[in-house]
């Protein structure tokens, strides 16, 4: 029952973002505040992972984040559950002529027993793909035979505090509540549902396991809007550049490097 569940969630979230293939990248263009987290986000990975690395990217989508980390001189192994997605990945790497750099597969991030060309220097996963799994060990349980000893991973994940929707109680309770729900919520993508679930960086470690130590944990949009909101920096911009250099502040500390839209943490893979 259980597994038809996950199966079920996964077909759901396959088409969901098969229908999001098209228009996904265009949502990104003249989006302030985006541009700033997918750069937060890069200088994260340049500082764990030597440029010349071989990434396993999970939920690689629309190959976005893919094409910039191979013009920044990584190898990029891009997977997806999404068959749009993939076909959009390839479209780029054929259009770029990215082979040899840029590879692409059909993939869960529950299936990486089947993941071709490992193992891998780090394995990355941006912006909330992972939070379309109820239990991150259906994830984690495959990462030592896909990660080289001393290998890093860089994931970045939807937590459930995010002071910039919590901050939205008196206008809209439902939405500035959502994350705190237990059991995760339902996503509308494209017309399609499925759960979406929260996780602190505490669960993420436990589901890591001892051979994985965090090296970094990074709070991103915490004082900034999320990144849904496209329209903030257009018509506040000198209020956002003050949210942005508190947000960059608060980001490294203790207890809010926990919270925001997302949280980007890198972890160090040594076995015993």
């Amino acid at each position: 029952m259980e597994s038809e569940k996950s199966n079920r969630q996964f077909r759901q979230v396959a088409d969901a973002f098969s229908r999001k293939a098209g228009v996904y990248d265009a949502f990104g263009q003249d989006h302030a505040n985006l541009q700033r987290m997918r750069e937060k986000v890069y200088a994260q990975v340049a500082r764990w992972t030597p440029s010349g690395s071989h990434i396993l990217e999970l939920n690689a989508g629309t190959g976005l984040d893919a094409v910039t980390l191979v013009e920044r001189g990584y190898r990029v192994h891009g997977t997806d559950v999404a068959p749009g997605m993939v076909d959009e990945m390839q479209r780029k790497k054929r259009v770029l002529g990215l082979d040899g750099r840029f590879s692409t597969q059909l993939c869960s991030f529950t299936e990486l027993g089947n993941v071709a060309g490992g193992p891998f220097d780090a394995v990355f996963s941006n912006f909330g793909g992972l939070n379309c799994v109820a239990d991150l060990t259906a994830v984690t349980r495959h990462l030592p035979q896909l990660l080289k000893p001393g290998g890093v991973l860089t994931w970045v994940i939807m937590p459930p505090i995010c002071p910039w929707e919590l901050a939205l109680l008196p206008k809209d309770w439902r939405v500035a509540t959502r994350r705190l729900r237990r059991g995760g919520v339902m996503a509308n993508v494209e017309g399609v549902q499925f759960q979406t679930f929260y996780f602190t960086p505490g669960q993420v470690q436990k589901a890591l396991g001892s051979a994985f130590q965090t090296v970094q944990l990074t709070g991103l949009s915490i004082v900034t809007p999320t990144a849904d909101n496209d329209s903030f920096a257009r018509r506040r911009p000198g209020l956002f550049s003050w949210l942005v250099r508190l947000d960059d502040w608060l980001g490294e500390r203790p207890l809010f490097n926990r919270i925001g839209d997302f949280f980007i943490l890198t972890a160090r893979y040594d076995p015993e």
